[in-house]
């Protein structure tokens, strides 16, 4: 209660600096969103250009944000055209080390995780963490801030006891995990739920304490999408009804199982946002959701300022030279991409800086306008982070070898 009633009298931009964010001060960021009703922006991006989009609308919103990759947006991001198994991990990668490269000079926090991990995407993961470690073990701290595990379609103990063992091999870096019980319906990166019986589009509180349960004896920073009818991308979920009151109930179970004096012990998270009303969205922060994943209508933005834009400019668009202007007059300044780009940029830029307002992050974090630098790496004082890695390591093998286990 001291704590709490602490983060909702001091403003987060004393106690979490600007740029990425991991270990306690992410812990510091999320506390201070769910101790004073509020909700972070996570946003996809598969791009520098949609990553800088993000990182704009944040610092034009004095908002904290969340930049997150998927294992196809890592794969596009690392080149299309280069056919390697590690795709997904070297995009990945590369996201991170731009997003380092440039966040502080946008004097927001900024939360680097990567999105659903299904079980048949676990060497993605995998590498993933492999880049933590290393990074960890030169600077004392993860390349990202936090990584997602999806296992929701596998039965809740296997879902449970995979997300244990790497929450035991992260524990030790400091990562925040972040995991789904219950199904999003829809159709997310490869991962289609269309179909699914609509009674799993709902999680019980149960369901959500035996997670808390499992997750709370190895360590505190972790959260849950719990599924409350969501579905991803613009579907009509047909009879299936958003139903964001029952995340006030799992809180309330957990809160008696565990004795806690918290009103809301969970960390939860909102997947499959899209199309929701301000009511709904209003309801889950309320209930302590704390980040709420924006894709399919950011995508829509992109696309639309660039849409726009060929609309408008159409006729200059044909050639490289003639134009109604005249016959000789050179187009180029309409199709360089830095142009047209920029277009899209500034459509996702309004898109993103619209759910800062509706998630109430926006005025939480007046950006910091001078300084800045890149976050690519400080030795920081204090035991070797390299010993904490070699547990890590010990407890991610054991991790591993569950895991072959339980797929077999």
């Amino acid at each position: 209660l001291t704590l709490t009633l602490t983060l909702t009298m001091t403003s987060v931009t004393d106690i979490v600096p600007p740029g990425v964010v991991t270990g306690d001060d992410l812990v510091t960021l999320l506390e201070h969103a769910r101790a004073n009703g509020y909700a972070i922006p996570a946003v996809n991006c598969t791009s520098s250009s949609t990553a800088n989009s993000v990182l704009e609308a944040a610092r034009k919103a004095n908002s904290p944000v969340m930049i997150q990759v998927s294992n196809g947006g890592g794969a596009f991001l690392c080149g299309k055209g280069l056919k390697v198994t590690e795709s997904s991990i070297i995009g990945s990668v590369a996201l991170a080390m731009h997003v380092r490269s440039v966040a502080k000079y946008y004097g927001i926090p900024v939360v680097l995780h990567s999105d659903h991990c299904a079980k048949k995407l676990l060497p993605w993961f995998d590498g993933m963490l492999k880049a933590d470690e290393e990074f960890y073990a030169k600077y004392g701290e993860p390349l990202f801030s936090s990584h997602m595990l999806d296992l929701s379609e596998e039965p809740d103990e296997e879902n449970i006891a995979i997300c244990v063992e790497y929450f035991k091999r992260m524990a030790p870096m400091k990562i925040w995990l972040e995991m789904e019980i219950g199904i999003t319906g829809g159709e997310e990166d490869g991962v289609n739920n269309e179909n699914v019986d609509p009674e799993k589009l709902y999680t019980s509180p149960e369901q959500v304490y035996a997670v808390y349960d499992a997750l709370s004896k190895i360590g505190s920073m972790f959260s849950v999408a719990a599924a409350f009818g969501n579905v991803h991308g613009v579907y009509k979920p047909g009879n299936v009804v958003l139903s964001p009151e029952r995340l006030g109930k799992h809180q309330a179970y957990t809160k008696k199982m565990i004795n806690s004096p918290l009103e809301k012990p969970i960390f939860l998270v909102m997947h499959g946002g899209s199309g929701s009303t301000d009511e709904e969205i209003g309801t889950a922060v309320k209930h302590g959701v704390i980040k709420m994943n924006i894709d399919t209508d950011t995508q829509w933005a992109y696309w639309d300022g660039l849409r726009k834009f060929e609309s408008d400019k159409h006729d200059y668009l044909q050639q490289q030279i003639g134009n109604p202007t005249g016959p000789d007059a050179p187009n180029k300044k309409f199709y360089d991409p830095r142009v047209w780009i920029r277009k899209a940029e500034e459509s996702m830029v309004s898109r993103v800086i619209t759910s800062c307002e509706k998630l109430g992050s926006a005025g939480k974090y007046p950006a910091v306008k001078e300084g800045g630098a890149p976050q690519l790496g400080e030795v920081k004082a204090g035991i070797n982070p390299a010993l904490y890695v070699l547990a890590g390591a010990a407890l991610g093998s054991a991790a591993t070898l569950l895991t072959k286990v339980i797929m077999k």
